[in-house]
């Protein structure tokens, strides 16, 4: 028991890790049918901004949040009105694909030419540097807010895509997208708004799980299958989906690493495997 409640919290750090960065990619391929493999890229792009604020501005942790998730925004803006704009719920799988793909290159060139080769820290401000006590063992203090970010990150995407107009908009966007810009929807605008709030996200998980997924110069490239990973057992487009599936696979992940290191993410594959093959389209999928 003591090995289980010792694991259980550093297994949902990490899976809540995993879902604040993945769900913008689960957002992008369920709900506009966009297979979006640059997505790691522009999380990537979050850490480096927040890591420049930090270590040359000398700006606070929130407000290096702040920086990166609004300047990974502005620099997706131009990808999005040049290139993503001719795929959406249009191009077959394959052509996204190649496309994203080059895009994750040409990102990762560019920020290794920008700000070097090498890791980026991203210090945290005292508040989270310390040890938090939960009775039974010690937690870094960061670890509890990366878990309260998922939560609140999961709830307010829940009620922004079920509860509000935007959604309803969204949903119809891509129900049938013909007819709702016949009902005067500006299915164009509800894309494009939606890109960048998927590319928010990924720089906001970007930034405060860069403790357990490190800025690295091939970070896009490292961590592109683990993102696909999660969205397709989760289920693309569901929130309750992608938060299950990183939940499950971080606690697999982590469990495997404490009890078995030497297997490395053997035990996140098996889980993997097991999970496709019970649910072929995901844990909340739907079949197409």
């Amino acid at each position: 028991m003591r090995t289980i409640l010792g694991i259980l919290p550093d297994a949902l750090a990490y899976g809540m890790v995993l879902f604040t960065i993945s769900i913008g990619l689960s957002i992008m391929m369920g709900l506009m049918r966009v297979v979006n493999l640059a997505h790691g890229a522009f999380a990537m792009i979050g850490g480096y901004l927040a890591s420049f604020a930090l270590v040359s501005l000398g700006v606070s942790y929130p407000v290096a949040i702040l920086i990166a998730v609004i300047g990974a925004v502005i620099i997706s803006v131009p990808f999005e009105f040049l290139l993503y704009r001719r795929i959406y719920r249009r191009s077959d799988e394959l052509t996204q694909i190649l496309l994203t793909i080059g895009i994750t290159f040409f990102i990762v060139g560019i920020a290794n030419y920008i700000f070097g080769p090498t890791s980026k820290p991203i210090p945290l401000p005292e508040v989270l540097r310390g040890p938090f006590d939960l009775g039974f063992r010690m937690i870094p203090t960061h670890r509890l807010f990366v878990i309260g970010c998922g939560v609140v990150t999961a709830v307010a995407l829940w009620l922004l895509i079920e509860k509000t107009e935007f959604g309803v908009r969204l949903r119809a966007a891509v129900d049938n997208g013909d007819m709702a810009e016949a009902l005067g929807i500006r299915t164009q605008v509800v894309y494009s708004v939606t890109f960048a709030l998927a590319v928010g996200l990924a720089a906001f998980g970007g930034v405060v799980g860069a403790e357990l997924l490190p800025v690295e110069p091939f970070y896009a490239l490292r961590y592109m299958v683990t993102f696909l990973v999660v969205v397709s057992v989760g289920g693309a487009g569901s929130v309750t989906g992608a938060m299950a599936a990183s939940l499950l696979l971080g606690l697999a992940d982590t469990t495997g690493k404490y009890l078995a290191p030497e297997f490395g993410e053997f035990f996140f594959y098996v889980a993997v495997i097991v999970i496709v093959y019970v649910f072929p389209h995901g844990l909340f999928g739907k079949a197409h």
